[in-house]
């Protein structure tokens, strides 16, 4: 179901909802926050490209299981997640959400999680986020 995209002075959203308030003239978007261009959005520049190198933050989703699942549970899970994610029709929902999805291995989501762990736990220490506010 699509999400409703109201009206903005400043967005910070996922591409298909700027995608579509930028269809209809409502917002002008400025740059990208991933690394690379979005085959979503490949006239958008990224924020490196726009004058901020180094700037990346791109939300993600991924599947969890509980620590110490079996690897051969966790590679089941990992299969047949990867095969779901290569059909049409879920490739095109997630296209329709303005999602790109990657079927990274768990051993590449568990890289990404320990990379980005740190640099969020800073952003929070930094700007004083507590549990609450």
């Amino acid at each position: 179901m699509p999400r409703p995209c109201g009206n903005a002075s400043l967005a910070a959203d996922q591409t298909g909802c700027l995608n579509s308030l930028g269809a209809g003239g409502k917002l002008r978007a400025l740059a990208i926050t991933s690394i690379k261009r979005s085959a979503l959005a490949p006239d958008l520049p990224t924020m490196a490209e726009s004058g901020f190198p180094g700037f990346e933050a791109v939300p993600w989703f991924g599947l969890l299981a509980p620590a110490g699942t079996p690897k051969d549970i966790v590679e089941k899970l990992y299969g047949e997640t990867a095969k779901a994610l290569a059909t049409p029709d879920i490739r095109r929902k997630f296209d329709e959400l303005g999602l790109e999805p990657v079927g990274n291995t768990p051993a590449e989501f568990a890289a990404v999680i320990a990379k980005e762990t740190p640099e969020w736990a800073k952003v929070i220490k930094d700007a004083g986020i507590k549990l609450g506010n």
